[in-house]
C-alpha cells in the first residue's frame, strides 16, 4: 500500500522524504513497529509517541506522521500533520478500506443510558433480521464473539479494524457507544454515522485528563451531530439546546414532552415479587404500548430512544414490542431469581450520582425495605466513599458495606471511608469485608417484598487485590451460595 493512499483524506507537509512510498502496515504502537511501518506519533496524556523516532527507525520503520518538530534519520520519510490524533482515525479507515462505508453506523453519546440503549437497539434489529455489530463500555460485539473493552470508545485503529471484522462477518449495521473522550480524542473522526443519538448529559467526566470544564464537555458531545445524517435527541434534557447548537445533521427528538416526536404517555411502574419493570404508550410518530423488564423512568428514556432508531429501520410495532421485552445488559439493573418473595438485582452503580438515581427508582416501586450492598474501589477520591456512604444511608433502608477492588489498600481503611459517608445519615448499615459472605447474608436476610440491589461490580467478573485481578462474578457468587457452597 502506498503512503499517499492512507493520506488521501488529509492535509499534511512531506518534511522529508516521499509520500510515494510503499508501507507495510499502519502502527500507533512503537513495540509493535516492525520493517515498512509507518508509525503516527500520538501525543498521549502519560507518553509522547513523537520521542519514539529514534527507535521505530532502528526497527525498520518507512514513516512517521507527526504533528512536532522531529530528529529522524534521512532515509526515513517524515510527513507532518496538524493533529495525529485525527491523522490516525482517517488513515485507519484507509488501511482496512473504509469499512464504515459499507454498513450503517448508529452512535450513541450522553451521560447516562448509552450501554443500555444499544444493547436494546441491537436486540430489536437482529429481530428483523439485521446482522448488528457492537462497540461499547462492556464488550464488542462480532458475529459470535466477544471482545471485553478497554475504553467505552477504543482507540480509532481498533475501532475501524473492529469495522473490517463486521463488514467481513456480513453485518449490516453497527452500533456504538461514543464517548465525550472519544469525540474529544478524534476517536470517531471520519466515521460516516448514519444516525447519531444524544440521551441525556450530567456533570461527569469533569477533570485532569478528562474535560478541562463542563462546557468542554457540552462541547465535545456536541461533535458527534457535526459528523451524522441524523440526530435523534432527548429534548426534555435542560443541554439539548447547548449540544445541538452547532449540528448540522436532521433532528428528530423523543421524550415525555409534548414538544417531543416521539414520546411516553402514561407512564405506570410494574411489580411483582422478583419482578419490577416499567409500562408506557409510544405517541406522536408512532402509536402502540410497551412494557419493558428493566425498571425506572431512565428505562423509558432507553427504550424510547431504540424505538426512535429502529423507526428509520421500518421496524414494525410488534417486533420492537417483542424485543424490548427480551432486551437486558449484564449489570445493569439485572435482575437474578433468587426468591419469590423478594427481588435481588446487580448494578453497575458505582459512583454517588449513579447509586442515588438507582436507588431512587427502586424507592418509587414502594419495596418493604430496600437493601443496597456496596463497596468503593481502592486507589481513588476517597470523596467518592463519603458521597456513596451518605447517599446509601440517606436512601436505602439497610447498607451492607463489603470490598469492591480494594487494589493497593487495606479494604477496612475503604470501609471506614464508607462508614463515616453513612455516620451522616441515620441509616442502619452492617459491614461485612468479604463479598461473598456479604451478597450471602443479602441473600438470607432477605424479607417478603424487600429488593436488595449488588451495586458497583456489575459486568466486571473479577476483584483486584495488590494488582492481580482475581475470578469473581456475583452471578457465579449467588449461584454457589443457593447451591450450599
Amino acid at each position: 500500500m502506498k503512503l499517499t493512499q492512507l493520506l488521501e483524506r488529509l492535509e499534511y507537509e512531506v518534511i522529508q522524504g516521499n509520500d510515494e512510498i510503499e508501507v507495510r502496515e499502519l502502527i500507533n504502537d512503537s513495540r509493535k513497529v516492525r520493517e515498512g511501518s509507518v508509525f503516527v506519533c500520538i501525543s498521549g496524556a502519560v507518553v509522547d509517541g513523537h520521542e519514539f523516532v529514534g527507535d521505530v527507525a532502528a526497527k525498520g520503520a518507512a514513516a512517521v506522521i507527526v504533528e512536532k518538530d522531529v530528529e529522524a534519520p534521512e532515509d526515513m520519510t517524515v510527513i507532518r500533520v496538524p493533529d495525529t490524533r485525527y491523522a490516525l482515525a482517517l488513515m485507519s479507515a484507509a488501511y482496512f478500506g473504509y469499512p464504515a462505508d459499507k454498513m450503517k453506523i448508529i452512535g450513541i453519546t450522553g451521560t447516562k443510558g448509552k450501554t443500555t440503549t444499544t444493547y436494546m437497539i441491537k436486540s430489536i434489529l437482529e429481530g428483523v433480521g439485521h446482522k448488528v455489530g457492537l462497540i461499547g463500555t462492556i464488550e464488542a460485539i462480532i458475529g459470535d464473539e466477544t471482545i471485553p473493552a478497554a475504553n467505552t470508545t477504543p482507540e480509532s485503529y481498533t475501532i475501524h479494524q473492529y469495522f473490517a471484522r463486521m463488514a467481513e462477518a456480513g453485518c449490516d449495521c453497527v452500533v456504538m457507544e461514543v464517548s465525550s473522550q472519544g469525540l474529544m480524542l478524534h476517536r470517531t473522526a471520519g466515521i460516516p454515522f448514519e444516525i447519531g443519538i444524544f440521551t441525556n448529559l450530567g456533570r461527569d467526566h469533569i477533570g485532569p485528563n478528562e474535560h478541562a470544564d463542563f462546557e468542554d464537555y457540552k462541547r465535545c458531545k456536541g461533535l458527534l451531530f457535526q459528523q451524522c445524517r441524523l440526530g435523534i435527541a432527548n429534548v426534555d434534557d435542560p443541554y439539548f439546546g447547548d449540544v445541538f447548537a452547532k449540528a448540522t445533521c436532521t433532528t428528530e427528538t423523543f421524550g415525555f414532552s409534548e414538544k417531543a416526536d416521539l414520546r411516553a404517555t402514561d407512564t405506570h411502574l410494574v411489580s411483582r415479587p422478583g419482578y419490577l419493570g416499567v409500562a408506557y404508550h409510544v405517541s406522536g410518530l408512532m402509536d402502540f404500548d410497551v412494557e419493558i423488564d428493566i425498571p425506572g423512568k431512565f428505562s423509558v428514556y432507553n427504550s424510547l430512544t431504540a424505538i426512535a432508531v429502529c423507526r428509520h429501520f421500518q421496524v414494525p410495532a410488534d417486533k420492537i414490542q417483542k424485543a424490548l421485552k427480551m432486551a437486558n445488559v449484564k449489570g445493569r439493573i439485572e435482575m437474578v431469581k433468587v426468591s419469590d418473595e423478594f427481588t435481588l438485582m446487580i448494578d453497575y452503580a458505582h459512583n454517588a450520582m449513579s447509586l442515588e438515581s438507582l436507588l431512587t427508582t427502586l424507592k418509587e416501586y414502594q419495596p418493604a425495605r430496600l437493601v443496597c450492598l456496596f463497596g468503593c474501589g481502592g486507589n481513588r477520591s476517597k470523596d467518592r466513599r463519603y458521597e456513596m456512604g451518605e447517599v446509601s444511608g440517606r436512601l436505602a433502608d439497610l447498607t451492607i458495606i463489603t470490598s469492591d477492588n480494594p487494589r493497593f489498600e487495606d479494604p477496612q481503611a475503604i470501609i471506614d471511608d464508607i462508614k463515616t459517608g453513612i455516620g451522616r445519615t441515620d441509616g442502619k448499615y452492617v459491614e461485612i469485608c468479604d463479598r461473598k459472605e456479604a451478597i450471602r447474608y443479602a441473600i438470607e436476610h432477605g424479607q417478603p417484598g424487600d429488593v436488595i440491589v449488588l451495586a458497583g461490580k456489575g459486568h466486571e467478573d473479577y476483584q483486584e487485590i495488590k494488582g492481580v485481578k482475581y475470578p469473581m462474578d456475583e452471578r457465579v457468587l449467588i449461584s454457589e451460595i443457593l447451591s450450599g457452597k
